[in-house]
């Protein structure tokens, strides 16, 4: 690896931890959205290590005083593809605009696409509406139960999701009928993503268990992963990406069942990776409490991270890049309505244990400016984004050292 380059990037999708409407979001129907804004102000939080790094440094956020001198960079990001969806933010991350969002199904899917899906899985659904995931599982699980019939269901997001028990539906057989669906979700119902979501359970106390699949689309080329394969970069996924990018050059990863989980997963790696790329999803923050509308659990995961984040910090080597982000906003705060992702800009934070801090990446104007500091960090470049590498020290500033 070149001299001047960090060996190894650790890079942390918080799942939904959007930091303010973006100038669009009018269009979205998200105009005053702000999902840390409004956590920060419905308690006081105590994340000192996001803090340290710059994360109250971004903007003004409530109860919280921006660190007099950051030891990260600290800016944030737009997404230029349309949507708010988790495919959207993770693709334009490494390197793919889109030009037309993915369909969604505010009204449920159309009636020929659910007959074809029934034929091919040879039995009936239930839903085909938008719904919460545990809420749909509450109201339709004990007819599940009783028929043998999966839940189909979507959400404000491209989904096209199955809900079953692991008792009625096995979990392959589940697996399967995913495929099926994703095989049937193409041309103007080109989904971003099918779900599996099984779940297991009595009635009145059933809960959803941790072999959820997503199937993705294929993602266009060339994109991040091509372009680190090609230069024989190891890498590393953690959660859910792997099924985001449809596992291309993810052959090495690992699923995760929460949180703590993730980052546990992400301390081994550091002991087990010596370089490349290791990238990891955290999807809790999204999940768990944005959709449900948990402001308070929000928060709380917000703290627990944080002090996770601190023992990773501690891992780390000289020669390691931390970037953290998130993909989309989910605003959690009550007031307003819907259990919809949001569009909103994404912190942006960058910290390594040799390289200056206090640097402001102000307002980057694409998400692909993160996917493109990692591939020039590696002796490479992807089709979109402008890197910040120089500006975080990471090659001037190490050549020199």
């Amino acid at each position: 690896m070149a001299i001047g380059r960090f060996e190894r990037v650790i890079w942390i999708v918080l799942d939904s931890v959007g930091i303010g409407e973006l100038p669009d979001a009018a269009k979205y129907g998200d105009l005053g959205r702000d999902t840390l804004g409004h956590v920060a102000r419905f308690r006081p939080l105590e994340i000192p290590n996001l803090v340290e790094i710059g994360l109250a440094s971004i903007k003004p956020l409530a109860n919280l005083t921006p660190s007099a001198d950051p030891i990260g960079a600290y800016g944030k990001g737009m997404t230029i593809s349309p949507g708010k969806d988790t495919t959207t933010g993770h693709w334009e991350m490494a390197g793919i605009w889109l030009d037309r969002a993915f369909p969604v199904y505010p009204h449920g899917f159309p009636k020929e696409l659910i007959a074809e899906f029934e034929r091919r899985i040879g039995r009936k659904t239930l839903g085909n509406k938008p719904a919460s995931g545990t809420e749909i599982i509450k109201d339709l699980g004990d007819e599940h139960v009783r028929t043998g019939f999966p839940i189909v269901y979507t959400s404000g997001d491209s989904v096209f999701q199955i809900a079953a028990h692991e008792d009625v539906i096995p979990i392959k057989e589940l697996y399967r009928e995913c495929e099926i669906a994703r095989e049937l979700c193409d041309g103007p119902n080109r989904v971003g993503r099918v779900i599996a979501r099984p779940f297991t359970g009595v009635s009145g106390s059933y809960r959803r268990t941790e072999r959820r699949h997503d199937y993705a689309v294929e993602p266009p080329k060339p994109m991040l992963m091509d372009v680190l394969v090609d230069l024989r970069v190891p890498i590393l996924g953690v959660g859910k990406i792997h099924d985001i990018y449809n596992g291309r050059g993810l052959g090495n990863y690992v699923t995760t069942k929460n949180n703590a989980d993730g980052m546990a997963k992400l301390g081994e790696a550091l002991t087990r990776e010596q370089r490349g790329l290791i990238f990891a999803n955290l999807v809790d923050f999204d999940m768990l409490y944005g959709h449900r509308k948990d402001i308070e659990g929000f928060a709380r995961s917000l703290e627990e991270f944080d002090e996770l984040l601190g023992t990773l910090i501690d891992e780390m080597r000289p020669s390691d890049l931390l970037i953290m982000t998130a993909d989309h906003g989910c605003d959690p705060d009550p007031v307003n309505p819907t259990t919809d992702h949001s569009r909103e800009y994404v912190p942006v934070l960058a910290y390594s244990p040799e390289t200056k801090g206090g640097v402001n990446l102000g307002v980057r104007s694409t998400l692909a400016d993160m996917g493109q500091t990692i591939a020039e960090n590696f002796g490479g470049s992807i089709p979109h984004g402008e890197s910040f590498l120089k500006e975080i020290g990471g090659l001037a500033e190490r050549a020199n050292g």
